[in-house]
């Protein structure tokens, strides 16, 4: 028999999971909002990433990505255009689905403040493309890795980490 107790803690966790879940989703919808480049596609991925962290916490964000992931690995339509398999976790844009996971937890110390915020979901916005392009290299040489796997997303970057500040001050305001 169960006490209260433990009915409660793992009634939150299962919670919890479910909203993780949820996160988990609305990463996949992003990727469905696509811009095709080779070798790696231009997608909404990344703002979402940021919030996740930013509004659920590192560890939330973290379980959201890796949700997504394991959703994807499982062969679900959930990444870029509809693509799923391990052949996209371990093809060219696999070190920039990994990069999420570290991008969700940094983006997850964002804080209250607007200038702390701003300065942590730009830093794991960046940080994303380190696993990104070291992993891109090894299918197109760094230097085209580089060019293709991060300054050509600088514009992008930073439209949508302010994109995803505004929601995220907007939120906490209401």
């Amino acid at each position: 028999m169960t006490t209260p107790a433990i009915t409660l803690r793992r009634g939150a966790a299962l919670r919890w999971i479910g909203v993780a879940l949820l996160g988990s989703w609305a990463l996949a919808a992003s990727a469905y909002v696509i811009v095709p480049m080779w070798p790696v596609p231009a997608t909404m991925q990344t703002a979402v990433v940021l919030l996740l962290g930013a509004f659920g916490g590192p560890w939330f964000g973290a379980a959201s990505v890796a949700l997504y992931l394991a959703q994807g690995a499982a062969g679900l339509p959930v990444f870029a255009g509809g693509g799923a398999g391990l052949a996209h976790l371990f093809g060219p844009t696999g070190g920039f689905l990994f990069g999420f996971l570290v991008a969700a937890w940094i983006a997850g110390f964002a804080g209250r403040g607007w200038l702390r915020a701003g300065a942590v979901l730009l830093a794991a916005h960046l940080v994303l493309f380190v696993p990104g392009v070291l992993w891109l290299s090894q299918f197109v040489g760094l230097e085209r890795a580089w060019q293709a796997g991060f300054v050509v997303f600088l514009p992008g970057t930073l439209l949508k980490t302010a994109a995803a500040l505004a929601l995220l001050r907007a939120v906490r305001r209401g």
